[in-house]
């Protein structure tokens, strides 16, 4: 109730700027008291969405009004050439009302121009037949097809696809529901090879529950979860050419499907569309759910993403299961022979206690085979740096770089990434505390991949709640923001987000790593514009606008004694220079801060919690 609270509290903070500036300048003084941040942090984890929150929020924002039908209905007469979508269904001993209800969504469509493909698979009960007949009857659009042997989900889905006529082929169960728009949604990425919407789930009664708000496509994650799942459309001709659904992978067949169309397709041609236009249904039977049947279902899925990683050139990595999460997969890549020489820039500016502990972990406590460690000392005055400093010096893999002057942070690490060896560069903060050996093995294996920009780490608080795992832009109003801020660090996180690498628009220097080759050429950070704030978020935004992906990958943990040798940005002499750089930013990138495309328009972005927002788009 008082998180609750608190957050309602916030959001209306956060929507007036002449108060949040002095608000947010008491959190942060807060925040560097012991008790003050345990505080902030509880009351800011992020938040649980409710089977009645949920329900409520698709009652306020799921129907459609008489004015989104009628602008559906110019949207559909406006079409030049308007696509046939042919819905593909595999049935087999089918709840009838269920069934009948299926059949009902694709009827109640307002999009006219589909049909719907329906095999029986054999069903022992003609029950199933004689309502599928009466159904085609009914509607010409509706054709039907029965297997006399049961050949399971793939080959019954093929079947259902010789029926089909039109350019895209849309998968449905044989007892879900679309909404009523979901096809004209899809008619509108008639440019695409592959479309996905979000989805939500629905009991015995009809009760919606457990929402599925996706982000874009994110071929990092789809190796974890089939992240696209319902609804999916993919254009019939690339189907065919693939040759359908693959027998054998029974329970997997759709995410090896979607592998591999983005095999054969560009990003680009890949659309999300953020509505819940898909509604699973859960009966509870026990045969689906049993644990048999899930770890069938997840030994396919851990064979469709290893043979994808052999047919697109990773054949070295492994597919395996995560502990405690059987349903998804870890991809475990190997580094390469030799491992590239990694160059680890750490800026500096005394607090000799800090660097102490950041250099001890990268020198003694990480298991890598080839690095050096680039301190850059932006003017340290203290006794105890001076000797740290000498100390280091005797390890060959250490050199101190000299860099007086006012602290600009995209400056220093320019500085030590020019004086490099390494064909990989690591950014990171001098309050960084090495937790386990192999972190820089995992940030190293994601950043020589050649389709990767820049890689980032999860980062602790001392007290193990999370502090970065992923920035997300526009959150709270402001140019970014951490995502997750606060939460336990055993949270899976929504939909794995802090268990799986993913794709993230922005991570944070504090913990970055980036090819040196590729950080010289993009212009690495401005030191012109950005000397303190956003320099990381502007670099990962450059790279994806190159066509590189950001990730974040949990696999590298560490702890991170967040900003100790700085001040605060937003109080105090810094606060003009804060205000300059979100001036750049908001010039430079104003349209990427308003639509953040790894983070759900369904979600609230005031508190970056998933919260649901004001605004809907369920259906």
């Amino acid at each position: 109730m008082l998180r609750d609270l608190a957050h309602a509290v916030l959001s209306a903070i956060r929507r007036r700027p002449a108060i949040h500036r002095p608000f947010h300048r008491l959190a942060l003084a807060l925040s560097r008291t012991g008790a003050g941040s345990a505080l902030i942090r509880a009351l800011m984890r992020p938040a649980a969405v409710t089977a009645a929150d949920y329900r409520r929020w698709a009652e306020a924002h799921g129907a459609l009004t008489a004015a989104d039908r009628a602008a559906i209905t110019a949207g559909i007469a406006a079409m030049a050439d308007p696509p046939l979508i042919s819905v593909i269904m595999a049935a087999y001993e089918t709840h009838i009302p269920s069934l009948q209800e299926a059949i009902a969504s694709v009827r109640d469509q307002l999009y006219p121009h589909w049909e719907l493909c329906i095999c029986d698979d054999g069903s022992p009960s003609p029950q199933v037949w004689a309502a599928l007949t009466a159904a085609a009857a009914a509607d010409p659009r509706i054709k039907i097809v029965r297997r006399d042997v049961n050949g399971h989900i793939s080959l019954a889905a093929n079947t259902a696809l010789g029926l089909a006529k039109g350019v895209f082929a849309a998968f449905m169960d044989h007892d879900d529901r679309l909404a009523p728009d979901a096809l004209f949604h899809i008619a509108r990425c008639a440019d695409a090879d592959l479309i996905f919407t979000d989805e939500d789930k629905i009991d015995a009664e009809g009760r919606r529950f457990e929402p599925h708000f996706k982000t874009a496509w994110d071929p990092e994650r789809m190796m974890a979860m089939n992240q696209v799942n319902h609804l999916t459309a993919i254009r019939l001709s690339l189907v065919r050419e693939l040759g359908g659904l693959r027998e054998g992978l029974e329970g997997a067949q759709d995410h090896d499907l979607v592998l591999r169309v983005a095999e054969r397709t560009t990003p680009d041609r890949i659309r999300h569309i953020p509505r819940v236009l898909y509604h699973w249904r859960q009966m509870g039977q026990a045969a689906s759910f049993s644990e048999d049947h899930q770890a069938r279902c997840a030994e396919a899925a851990r064979r469709a993403v290893q043979e994808h990683l052999q047919r697109t050139g990773q054949g070295g990595a492994v597919a395996e299961p995560i502990s405690g999460a059987p349903g998804w997969t870890r991809v475990r890549r190997p580094l390469p022979h030799p491992a590239p020489k990694v160059s680890v820039v750490v800026p500096t500016r005394d607090r000799a206690d800090l660097l102490t502990v950041c250099a001890r972990g990268i020198l003694q406590h990480t298991d890598y085979p080839d690095l050096e460690l680039i301190i850059v000392d932006n003017g340290s005055v203290e006794e105890a740096t001076r000797a740290l400093f000498a100390d280091l010096a005797r390890d060959p893999r250490v050199s101190v770089l000299a860099a007086p002057g006012a602290f600009n942070f995209s400056a220093l690490n320019n500085l030590g990434a020019a004086a490099a060896q390494g064909e990989v560069l690591v950014l990171l903060n001098n309050d960084i505390e090495i937790t386990h050996p192999a972190w820089l093995g995992e940030l190293v294996v994601q950043a020589v991949r050649p389709q990767v920009g820049a890689v980032g780490g999860r980062l602790l608080f001392p007290d193990g709640r999370v502090q970065h795992a992923g920035i997300v832009l526009g959150l709270g109003g402001q140019v970014a923001g951490h995502l997750h801020f606060g939460a336990p660090r055993h949270d899976p996180g929504y939909f794995g987000d802090l268990r799986l690498a993913r794709n993230v628009s922005a991570v944070t220097a504090a913990c970055l790593a980036i090819r040196r080759d590729l950080f010289l050429e993009i212009g690495g950070l401005d030191a012109e514009h950005l000397h303190v704030a956003f320099n990381d978020v502007d670099l990962c935004l450059r790279l994806t606008t190159a066509g590189y992906q950001v990730i974040c990958t949990p696999l590298a943990e560490l702890i991170h004694h967040e900003s100790a040798t700085r001040r605060t940005d937003v109080a105090g002499p810094a606060a003009a220079r804060y205000a300059r750089e979100t001036a750049v930013m908001r010039e430079r990138w104003s349209a990427a801060l308003e639509a953040d495309p790894w983070f759900n328009p369904n979600f609230d972005l005031q508190a970056g919690d998933y919260r649901l927002g004001a605004g809907g788009t369920a259906a």
